[in-house]
């Protein structure tokens, strides 16, 4: 029954996610493109992510950072001058490396990413200045876990001792666009989410996405 109800919220997040950039890319391409009026366009980059928290006895996790990648595409709505409100959608994974019984294991995660970031683009020489944050929330689609001869598809639910499917957090963001419309891209994101359904009295364990990461990006005007 619970891998039913995950199954069921990813496909109503993900009708919800390709509605809403559905209407908003409609409108993009049915306007003239223009500086300051609404725009889209697609990133690609590299992940650095890690899976930070506590084990039962509250103690610190050791995990190492984890290298993946995100891809995804994204809307410009001016809402003031040099300010923009940005929606988009990413497929992304993360992830952290652990010692698992002596021996080195990733766990990974690929999930449908929302992020909806407040962006700031003075111009700054040529080109323009960005800056940004704002939520995000997401969805596990997928999610492995490897290490010797272990190699494990997660199982997503809220069951206790299961991984849950829905994540959410901040964002972070710095970067810069050329005037061709090229961009190059620094962000950090932070889970709020503890993925991990603890057990009854147990108070301390936690699991949350931590990471940042690079990525380049062009918008079409």
């Amino acid at each position: 029954m619970g891998l039913i109800k995950i199954n069921k919220m990813k496909i109503r997040l993900s009708l919800v996610i390709a509605m809403v950039l559905g209407a908003i890319f409609s409108q993009a391409q049915q306007e003239t493109y223009h500086s300051g009026g609404t725009s889209f366009g697609f990133r690609v980059g590299v992940n650095f992510q890690n899976i930070n928290g506590k084990d039962g006895d509250g103690n610190k996790l050791t995990n190492d950072i984890l290298t993946g990648f995100n891809i995804g595409v994204n809307a410009e709505i001016p809402v003031g001058i040099d300010f923009y409100l940005q929606p988009g959608l990413l497929f992304s994974t993360k992830g952290a490396k652990y010692d698992f019984a002596g021996v080195e294991a990733k766990r990974t995660i690929s999930y449908l990413e929302l992020p909806v970031n407040f962006l700031y683009k003075p111009e700054l020489g040529d080109g323009r200045m960005l800056l940004g944050f704002g939520p995000y929330a997401a969805i596990a689609v997928d999610g492995k876990i490897k290490g010797g001869n272990t190699d494990i598809d997660m199982k997503f639910g809220n069951e206790v001792g299961e991984t849950k499917a829905f994540d959410a957090g901040a964002n972070l963001l710095a970067g810069y666009e050329f005037s061709n419309n090229f961009s190059f891209q620094l962000n950090a994101g932070l889970g709020l989410v503890n993925m991990y359904n603890r057990p009854a009295g147990d108070s301390r364990s936690s699991l949350k996405n931590t990471g940042f990461g690079l990525s380049v990006g062009y918008r079409f005007k």
